[in-house]
């Protein structure tokens, strides 16, 4: 059996960085799943202008720190975390941390900067005040079912993320390396 020697092992400053990044990860990957089983659903038994009124709320609300926190947290720490366990022998840490970049890179960021906030900002620059009811009725039907179909894109790559670094916290090896 193969003895990883102390230079090998990952320093404790690569161990911290992977945790903050699974937890920066988690938090994200909750806020799309809550959002997917609760937020839509609720929001989506609405009328027209009070779900027109709440999704420009909402979207409005949700830029601020602690989002950012998060969901611009993960997009950098993932790669960062992927290169800090690059090289190292056995184990598959680098691997599935820079698939979970990639995953969350291009299906959460990706999505979100191409498909939900370009809704989003169309939807912000809606005037409910003036609008009719044929009107409202015609700006849900552009925005709902879209952004909740991406929305759901996102939040399938940001689960997929999630268990790829959860699976380099666990440090998987391969079942040949072990016998």
């Amino acid at each position: 059996m193969n003895q990883i020697t102390s230079k090998q092992k990952p320093t404790k400053m690569a161990t911290i960085i992977l945790l903050i990044t699974a937890v920066l990860t988690a938090l994200i990957t909750g806020l799309f799943y809550s959002y997917s089983c609760s937020v839509n659903p609720g929001l989506g038994n609405l009328p027209d202008n009070q779900y027109l009124a709440a999704m420009q709320s909402i979207n409005r609300a949700i830029l601020n720190p602690v989002f950012f926190a998060s969901f611009m947290g993960t997009l950098i720490l993932l790669p960062v975390c992927a290169w800090m366990y690059y090289g190292q022998p056995d184990s598959n840490r680098f691997t599935l941390l820079l698939i979970a970049a990639l995953v969350y890179a291009i299906g959460t960021f990706g999505v979100t900067m191409a498909c939900n906030v370009p809704l989003n900002d169309a939807l912000n620059a809606f005037d409910l005040k003036s609008a009719t009811a044929e009107s409202l009725m015609a700006q849900r039907e552009k925005f709902e079912a879209t952004w909740n179909k991406w929305h759901m894109v996102r939040t399938v790559a940001s689960l997929i993320s999630l268990i790829l670094v959860v699976a380099a916290c666990i440090n998987y090896r391969h079942i040949s390396d072990n016998q």
